[in-house]
C-alpha cells in the first residue's frame, strides 16, 4: 500500500469511527477501483475505525448509540467488501455462536458484542434472545464455531449459562464457552465451568479473536 492508499485508509476509518455511511460507502468503492485489496481495506480501514470505537467505548469516551452508528457505517462498507472478500476466500478469523439465554430478552448487550465481534473480521451466528442450551451447542457444531457467547442480563436466567456448558460437554463439542452480562462475573463463570468471562463488549470480542486464533 502507497502513502496515498494509507492516507485514504486513514480517511476511511475516521469517517466510520464519526458513523458516516455514505462516505464510508464512497470511499470503499473508491479504494475497490483503485485496486486496494479488499482485505487491505477490511484491516487497514474498517477494523482500525471500529478498534478505536472498541477502545473508546471501553474508556467511556463514546456510548452505545455512537457505537451502533459505527456499526451501521461498518455494514455500509463490507456490503461492497463480502462478495470479493468471499471471492478472494478471505482467510475467516474464526466463527462465533452468540445469543441471550432461555427466558431472557435482552439484546443491546449481545447486540454491542456482536458488533465489535465483527469489527474484529469474526463471522458471528447470532441466535437472538431466549435461546436453550442445546441450540447453542447444535448451532456451534453446525458452523464450526471455535466459541459460544452467551449472555444474561438477569439474575434468574444466569443459571442457564450452567445448562449451556453442559450441553456442550454432553455433544463432545470443542469450544470455548464466555459468559457476560450485568449480573455476571469471574467467580460465576468458574463456578459453572464456562471458560471466559467478559465484563464488556469490547473485551468479549478481544477474547474471541484470541481463542480463534489459538484454534
Amino acid at each position: 500500500m502507497g502513502e496515498h492508499d494509507m492516507a485514504d485508509m486513514q480517511a476511511l476509518s475516521e469517517f466510520l469511527q464519526r458513523g458516516k455511511a455514505k462516505e464510508v460507502k464512497e470511499l470503499v468503492q473508491q479504494a475497490v477501483s483503485e485496486g486496494l485489496s479488499a482485505e487491505d481495506i477490511l484491516d487497514q480501514g474498517l477494523l482500525v475505525g471500529m478498534n478505536k470505537i472498541g477502545v473508546k467505548f471501553k474508556n467511556n469516551e463514546v456510548f452505545v448509540p455512537e457505537v451502533l452508528i459505527a456499526a451501521r457505517a461498518m455494514n455500509a462498507g463490507m456490503e461492497i467488501l463480502k462478495p470479493l472478500l468471499a471471492a478472494a476466500n478471505a482467510q475467516n478469523r474464526g466463527t462465533v455462536v452468540l445469543g441471550t439465554v432461555k427466558g431472557d430478552l435482552h439484546d443491546i448487550g449481545k447486540n454491542l458484542v456482536g458488533m465489535m465481534m465483527k469489527g474484529k473480521g469474526l463471522t458471528v451466528i447470532d441466535l437472538g434472545t431466549d435461546v436453550p442450551p442445546e441450540r447453542f451447542a447444535e448451532e456451534a457444531a453446525k458452523h464450526s464455531a471455535q466459541i459460544i457467547a452467551c449472555s444474561a442480563l438477569l439474575t434468574t436466567t444466569m443459571k442457564e449459562m450452567e445448562k449451556v456448558v453442559k450441553a456442550v460437554k454432553s455433544a463432545g463439542l470443542d469450544v470455548k464457552v464466555m459468559v457476560g452480562g450485568a449480573p455476571v462475573t469471574e467467580a460465576f463463570k468458574t463456578s459453572i465451568g464456562a471458560d471466559f468471562y467478559s465484563p464488556d463488549a469490547a473485551t468479549a470480542s478481544e477474547i474471541a479473536l484470541q481463542v480463534c486464533r489459538n484454534a
